[in-house]
């Protein structure tokens, strides 16, 4: 069976002026990932992968290169279609929670599905709060929970609406190790439930072994 390609990533480049002139970013990437493939993206800090996750979301923009995206060029399109595309096919968990803090957890999880006007949008956030362990929670407001609380919010947000593709950039980087570790391990069983297809950029080691595939950035390039 042929693998179906739902990332592919074409030289590149991010470049950014500073006061010392033109900073490289991210240097002529080229990768390919699979659907349902488990991609670790690991490095020094200011190796450029937080920025190459960016623009593989299309949260950023490159200067040169394509990204397409579950069979899209992603600098083909507008912002608004970008927009779009990512509430359908991408979700985000980042090292901040970035949850809402005026809406409670259940209303922090509904917000991508009204977004796309899905009219089960209380249905199915409860039942993804429930799988991640917080059905008694759904009330709460971020102020009200935990750190390892916040971020089984923010996974359940980032895979109601199904998506392609799971970006997940430093998730354990606020957590202590046994709150990191059971996230971890919810993230890879939501993973493999949904069949989605993650990309983690992570400086836990532990983390990145248990990922398919380990891609390695150095001074903006893949080595």
């Amino acid at each position: 069976m042929e693998r179906k390609i739902v990332l592919k990533a074409l030289e590149l480049t991010r470049k950014v002026s500073s006061p010392e002139g033109e900073l490289t970013i991210v240097d002529a990437v080229s990768l390919e990932i699979a659907a349902g493939e488990s991609v670790a993206l690991v490095g020094a800090s200011g190796a450029g992968k937080s920025t190459l996750l960016a623009m593989l979301a299309g949260l950023d923009l490159p200067t040169s290169g394509q990204v397409w995206l579950d069979g899209r060029e992603l600098s083909a399109l507008g912002e608004d279609a970008r927009a779009r595309l990512r509430a359908d096919r991408v979700g985000f968990v980042f090292q901040a929670f970035h949850l809402v803090p005026s809406l409670t957890a259940l209303e922090n999880v509904m917000l991508p599905l009204e977004l796309t006007g899905r009219a089960d949008a209380r249905d199915a956030a409860r039942a993804i709060l429930a799988r991640v362990g917080l059905e008694g929670r759904a009330g709460h407001y971020p102020r009200q929970l935990s750190g390892g609380e916040q971020q089984r919010v923010a996974l359940a947000r980032a895979s109601v609406t199904r998506p392609a593709v799971l970006f997940a950039d430093e998730p354990t980087g606020n957590l202590d190790t046994a709150t990191g570790q059971s996230i971890c391990q919810l993230l890879f069983d939501l993973n493999r439930e949904f069949h989605t297809t993650l990309v983690l950029v992570t400086h836990d080691t532990q983390l990145a072994a248990r990922c398919g595939r380990i891609l390695t950035m150095s001074a903006g390039r893949l080595v």
